[in-house]
């Protein structure tokens, strides 16, 4: 399909599943967060479920033609897959500096980098269970896992990101045999600490990436609108991603009136490209998305393109979050019928 939509990853949890006070009172937590669910620990799993269903059908009725599971049972993005590692303590956490230069609780390495198990497999056979539609679900990177966490073993952080990409390496493969259509992986720190991604966290990437069954996707943001408030003019880390091997590269374009033709560089790769932003609490009209999307058809082929909102959904009103993803549809299907 020409000019398919898909959300980043994350869909907004619903009030009763988590306290979403407490949620948007901090940065998104790198160490375990219990104290966000509001479901007792015995029927979690149970609501989760129920939640995680309800966001594949709110996905479906607004259109969307690659279904997540809206990472519904993450506290945040990366501390799900981050935390089940061996070698990390995250009892006894560790301090680093988030991408604002505040300092944040993170897990802590004490030993070698290991996947014990996998970890979202599960996740994603509930995903396909319930959609007949393409799926896609997301990995935190080992770059930004990297920069998450507190280093009390390695020799150094570029060590560290290799280990943390074998484990991404081995999640990638399960998560193909299992019948994911697309994994993604998010790296924001790339854009917040060019110099070390430049250095080994494009290798770290690659490395993770190395031997993938299907198609891959880099998630590349400047940090959600509800905690990063403001944006720069451009990306500091994305012409780069043409020496990435992922398939498609996931960039925001809304909020930060991006200027498109950086795309030229990646010419070859597939754009997931933002076109919501997620610091309006007004809902786009469809014709305001179809704008969004024609600015960047001079610099990226039309089949190229996925449409998608800037970043994870997470912290919008339920209302909203679903407003803007059914605009998202409509506007990708007045271009789409432009181009036909």
């Amino acid at each position: 399909m020409l000019l398919p939509t898909s959300l980043v990853g994350s869909y907004c949890q619903p009030e009763w599943l988590i306290d979403r006070k407490k949620l948007a009172g901090r940065f998104p937590p790198r160490t375990r967060a219990r104290e966000l669910w509001r479901i007792p620990e015995e029927y979690l799993a149970e609501a989760q479920d129920s939640a995680t269903l309800e966001a594949i059908k709110l996905q479906e009725e607004a259109g969307l033609d690659i279904i997540t599971d809206g990472e519904i049972r993450r506290e945040s993005y990366s501390n799900r897959f981050a935390t089940a590692l061996e070698g990390v303590d995250i009892d006894n956490p560790g301090t680093a500096l988030d991408r604002s230069g505040h300092p944040n609780p993170v897990p802590r390495i004490v030993g070698k980098i290991r996947r014990k198990h996998a970890v979202e497999v599960e996740d994603l056979k509930f995903l396909k269970k319930h959609t007949d539609r393409m799926v896609k679900i997301t990995v935190p990177g080992p770059f930004t896992m990297s920069q998450q966490a507190q280093n009390d073993f390695y020799a150094s952080p570029a060590e560290a990101a290799q280990d943390y990409a074998v484990a991404v390496r081995e999640e990638i493969a399960d998560l193909f045999a299992a019948g994911a259509d697309i994994v993604q992986l998010d790296e924001p720190y790339m854009q917040a600490r060019p110099q070390a991604a430049e250095e080994y966290g494009l290798d770290a990437l690659n490395a993770a990436l190395e031997g993938a069954a299907g198609p891959t996707a880099v998630h590349v943001c400047f940090g959600y609108a509800a905690i990063i408030h403001e944006r720069p003019e451009g990306y500091s880390f994305l012409p780069q991603f043409k020496n990435c091997s992922c398939n498609q590269v996931s960039i925001e374009t809304a909020q930060s009136n991006l200027d498109c033709s950086v795309l030229e560089e990646l010419r070859g790769k597939k754009i997931i490209l933002g076109v919501l932003d997620l610091s309006d609490p007004g809902v786009e009209t469809p014709e305001i998305v179809a704008g969004r999307i024609r600015r960047a058809l001079p610099y990226v082929d039309a089949e190229n393109v996925i449409v998608a909102p800037d970043c994870g959904l997470k912290y919008l009103p339920r209302d909203i979050a679903f407003g803007k993803m059914k605009a998202m549809a409509d506007g990708a299907a007045i271009v789409r019928a432009e181009l036909a």
